[in-house]
C-alpha cells in the first residue's frame, strides 16, 4: 500500500565547496520531494552532483543554501545528537563496497545499529536472527565477512539497512561490485522490500539499466535538475 505523504524534501538547495579562493558549486538550486513508499532512482554521469545529493538526503552533510526537511524536521536546526538519532531510526545505508566490520562476523554487522540505538539485547538477538533470515543468510550468520561471496556481503550489508526498521533505504550503487546475475538478485530484493514491506527506497547509480527498477527517476547534470519522470502505473 504506496502512501502520499512527504517524508523528505529538499528545497532550493545547494552544496558548494571552497577549493582554496575558488568556490566550486557540486549541487545547484535543487527542489525535489520525496514520497512516503515511492522507489527513486538518482541518475547522472560521473560529476553530476549525485553523491553530493546522497550525502545530503542521508543527512552526513549540510547544504550550503537552502533546506532540507526530514520528517517534518529541518535537518539544519537540529542538534549533532538530534541528528544522528532521526538519522539511525529513519535511514539504512547499503554502499557499493559493503562497508562491513571485518573482524567480526555477520551476525555482528548486522546486530551493530541496534547497540547504537541501544535496543534492549534480547529484542536485538531475535531481530538480527529474523533480518538474516529473510536476507537467506541465516546459515552464514557466524561467517566473517572474508569467508562470504560479494553477492552474500551486499546481502549482509541490506541486512544491517534493514534491522532498524528504518523507513528509508538509501542505496550507494548497491551492485557497483557485483556481477551482473548477483547485481539482479540484489536490485530484485530491493524491489521486494519496496512493494512488499513499503519501504521507500533511494537508489544513487551512474548505469542506466538500473532506472528501470524504480517508480521516480530522477536524472542529475552539472548539480541540476535535468528531469524527474514517474511510471504512470507501479508495476
Amino acid at each position: 500500500m504506496k502512501q502520499n505523504s512527504t517524508l523528505l524534501h529538499l528545497e532550493n538547495v545547494w552544496k558548494i565547496y571552497k577549493m582554496g579562493e575558488v568556490e566550486v558549486p557540486a549541487l545547484r538550486g535543487v527542489t525535489v520531494n520525496i514520497k512516503k513508499g515511492d522507489f527513486v532512482v538518482i541518475i547522472g554521469a560521473s560529476g553530476s552532483g549525485k553523491s553530493t545529493m546522497m550525502n545530503l538526503i542521508g543527512c552526513l552533510d549540510m547544504p550550503s543554501k537552502g533546506t532540507i526537511i526530514l520528517k517534518n524536521q529541518d535537518i539544519s536546526k537540529l542538534s549533532e545528537s538530534d541528528l544522528a538519532t532521526l538519522r539511525g531510526s529513519t535511514i539504512g545505508f547499503i554502499f557499493q563496497h559493503y562497508n562491513l566490520i571485518p573482524s567480526i562476523s555477520a551476525f555482528e554487522n548486522v546486530m551493530l545499529p541496534l547497540e547504537f540505538l541501544e535496543v534492549d539485547e534480547k529484542k536485538a538477538i531475535e531481530r538480527t536472527k529474523k533480518i538474516l533470515d529473510i536476507v537467506g543468510l541465516s546459515d552464514k550468520s557466524h561467517h566473517l565477512p572474508t569467508q562470504l561471496s560479494g553477492g552474500q556481503q551486499q546481502r549482509v550489508s541490506i541486512a544491517r539497512s534493514l534491522v532498524g526498521n528504518p523507513e528509508i533505504i538509501l542505496a550507494d550503487e548497491p551492485t557497483g561490485a557485483l556481477d551482473s546475475v548477483t547485481g539482479r538478485q540484489i536490485l530484485d530484493m530491493l524491489h521486494k522490500l519496496w512493494k512488499e514491506e513499503g519501504k521507500t527506497i533511494i537508489m544513487v547509480t551512474h548505469d542506466l539499466k538500473l532506472a528501470k527498477y524504480a517508480h521516480t527517476r530522477i536524472e542529475l547534470q552539472d548539480g541540476k535538475i535535468l528531469s524527474i519522470n514517474q511510471k504512470s502505473e507501479v508495476g
